[in-house]
């Protein structure tokens, strides 16, 4: 993996000498990748004794012989109430799954996933989906899987089967770069959609997409409060520190993809001090003593399954049903920050989260022990 020290001294050392740090737009570092991380030199690593561990856990989960037959699915839908769109559930978790077992070396799996994405590419899956936000919201959750499988695929795809998933995945890729003209234009569902873009921006060479994608991280820096909440999140009810996560989890898709790009936007800091610490903050703050959230959650907009706003959602600190654990995020986050929030969350990742491994979720792009995990 890339030395995040020597990074770190590097743009200190660029501020000292008056030179310009790397932009956006630049090209991938000699020492960073193109995509949500180093696909080839992550492979090295989990073929390493050192990393005996990470790729047993990549492992772990069988191949299911059902995924062999899954029915490509032409549209995603709206759902009635609270919800999206979940018939590609076992889609996204078989593209998940193997995209780990891929990475550690799987042979059978990479088989399975090459012919499992080409089925559906060539049925034109998702193609239809209706251009409403909730059906849209559902099929961003199915892009960011997509585009890591197609990262760690693509060297060893002949150029035919490459263009073809590009072709596909990206045609998705645009269509999700939707204005509803309402608060989902600036909620987690827009963040979403732009970890989406800078993944498969930077994956593709598309410097204008991934531009897009990653000018979100400032936006919400710029609209969070001085606690470190965001206002649309915020007043979620029980889901209150549930959305607060989900903004962290595509913010550091975000940063993972800057880091790739030589630029440290776990560092970024607008002049009121607000940051993606400041952010993490509260919501260590809000699991650590719920009674915090109560003051914002108390407008109960579009709550969920609670109603009381005084019942928070914490499940997203274990393994849920389906398999997802939605604090994923934290393989990446954990080792990247520096100060008291990351210490924090550091600490919260070795009591409660470590043991669920291995993390999958789809708002990080699949298994994060494999892409990230440290033995």
């Amino acid at each position: 993996m890339v030395d995040r020290k020597r990074i770190a001294l590097a743009i200190a050392l660029c501020g000292l000498l008056g030179l310009p740090l790397a932009t956006p737009a630049a090209s991938a570092t000699a020492t960073g990748w193109p995509g949500l991380f180093d696909t080839k030199t992550r492979a090295t690593e989990l073929a390493s004794e050192p990393y005996r561990k990470i790729r047993s856990i990549c492992l772990a989960i069988a191949i299911d012989p059902a995924w062999q037959t899954l029915v490509p699915i032409a549209k995603l839908s709206a759902t009635e109430g609270y919800g999206s769109d979940q018939s590609a559930e076992d889609f996204s978790w078989a593209v998940m799954v193997l995209s780990g077992r891929v990475l550690a070396g799987d042979q059978q799996a990479r088989t399975l996933l090459e012919g499992l994405l080409l089925a559906w590419a060539k049925a034109g899956a998702f193609t239809e989906t209706e251009e409403v936000h909730d059906a849209y919201y559902a099929l961003k959750r199915q892009l960011l899987p997509l585009a890591v499988a197609y990262s760690i695929l693509q060297q060893d795809l002949d150029p035919q089967q490459a263009a073809e998933l590009r072709g596909w995945i990206g045609g998705l890729v645009v269509k999700i770069d939707h204005v509803f003209d309402g608060d989902v234009d600036r909620n987690n569902h827009r963040i979403l959609a732009d970890s989406v873009l800078a993944v498969w921006g930077a994956i593709v060479g598309d410097h204008q997409m991934m531009d897009k994608g990653l000018a979100r991280f400032d936006t919400v820096l710029a609209e969070t409060r001085p606690d470190g909440t965001l206002e649309l999140e915020a007043r979620r009810g029980a889901r209150a520190l549930w959305y607060q996560r989900q903004t962290l989890s595509s913010l550091t898709v975000l940063a993972e993809v800057g880091r790739g790009q030589g630029i440290d936007l776990y560092d970024r800091e607008t002049k009121d001090k607000q940051s993606y610490a400041a952010l993490l903050g509260a919501l260590i703050n809000g699991i650590t003593s719920p009674v915090l959230v109560a003051v914002y959650a108390a407008e109960n907009h579009i709550p969920g399954p609670e109603k009381d706003y005084r019942k928070l959602e914490l499940g997203f600190l274990d393994t849920r049903g389906h398999g997802r654990h939605y604090m994923a995020w934290t393989e990446a986050a954990a080792l990247s920050g520096r100060g008291l929030a990351f210490d924090r969350l550091r600490s919260l990742f070795d009591r409660r989260i470590r043991a669920e491994r291995p993390l999958i979720d789809e708002f990080i792009g699949g298994n994060s022990t494999c892409f990230w995990g440290q033995p």
